[in-house]
């Protein structure tokens, strides 16, 4: 896995197909002091400084790769898709040690080429497969785990894309968060060789895609007197649980398709999404014991006799 910089993404003064942070850091600031030095300097076509083969890519370490597929629980069931694929040993890693299969996107075919040959022969070319492909239109809906080493814009504009897949997809990025939405665990590991910025060391972010649930939702059955009205922020949710006249303020995290709530004065909830349902899967205390019936989304803006909110 590298640091990736997409060609088609950049203005061409950094087209760079496997990009070094510090170096492109290094030639923007340099670019912009050529740019504000003066007129003479300023007439100066920029565009044609010859970049794109100085630019080394950066390998993850091998305790990085090995950290980003332990940390997504990768297994043989398991459909990886690398964004910046590099050499191709994210993937490789993930079918040899894992069994999982893989796809690696890449934009440099010399890249993609080694990846392939690394791939026969640690015996799993059958198992992976490596494109020379732009990431952005990357079909990434069969992944079950998705792992990238990209510059931070890269992962802001990929966020939307994500957070839309199957909830309980699984994402890791080396280094590099997601603004807001905050990973739900972190590792930080010694590089005493890391090539890019001044700690050695890096750090492996793992998120889980949440399921939506923000809405109202009406009891059914056994809670047919009860409504849950939800707003969300990513894998946060706040909401108020209420029968007839009487609310509870409630708290939880999503974790894939689940939902699990703090302890209030009624309990615990455990909900799992469901298509158009919120099905009671478990917790703690009296509405906990109607575990098995669903809330569902509400068609109007409340839920009638009993449940309104």
């Amino acid at each position: 896995m590298t640091t990736r910089a997409n060609s088609n993404t950049l203005p061409t003064l950094l087209r760079h197909p496997a990009g070094s942070l510090a170096t492109a850091t290094a030639l923007a600031l340099a670019a912009l002091t050529g740019l504000g030095a003066g007129k003479a300097q300023a007439q100066t076509p920029v565009a044609t400084v010859p970049i794109v083969d100085e630019v080394p890519f950066i390998v993850s370490p091998d305790n990085v790769t090995l950290e980003m597929l332990r940390i997504a629980s990768v297994g043989a069931k398991d459909h990886v898709i690398d964004l910046g694929s590099g050499d191709g040993r994210i993937i490789t890693t993930a079918a040899k040690r894992f069994g999982a299969t893989g796809l690696g996107v890449e934009i440099d075919p010399s890249l993609v080429e080694k990846s392939r040959k690394i791939a026969a022969e640690a015996g799993v070319g059958d198992k992976v497969e490596f494109r020379i492909q732009d990431l952005f239109t990357t079909d990434l809906s069969k992944a079950t785990v998705i792992t990238m080493y990209l510059l931070p814009d890269f992962n802001m504009r990929l966020r939307p894309s994500i957070l839309a897949l199957k909830p309980g997809t699984r994402i890791v990025s080396h280094d590099w968060d997601m603004g807001e939405w905050k990973p739900d665990q972190t590792t930080v590991l010694s590089v005493p060789d890391k090539q890019v910025g001044r700690e050695k060391s890096s750090k492996v972010h793992f998120w889980t895609v949440p399921a939506q649930v923000a809405g109202l939702w009406c009891g059914a059955g056994p809670l047919g007197s009860y409504s849950l009205r939800l707003t969300q922020n990513f894998q946060e949710v706040t909401g108020t649980l209420q029968r007839r006249e009487r609310r509870w303020p409630i708290t939880g995290r999503m974790q894939g398709p689940t939902l699990a709530t703090e302890e209030t004065a009624v309990g615990s909830l455990v909900l799992e999404r469901d298509g158009q349902a919120l099905r009671l899967a478990g917790g703690k205390g009296p509405v906990a014991l109607a575990k098995g019936t669903s809330f569902t989304a509400a068609k109007g803006s409340d839920c009638g006799k009993g449940g309104k909110a």
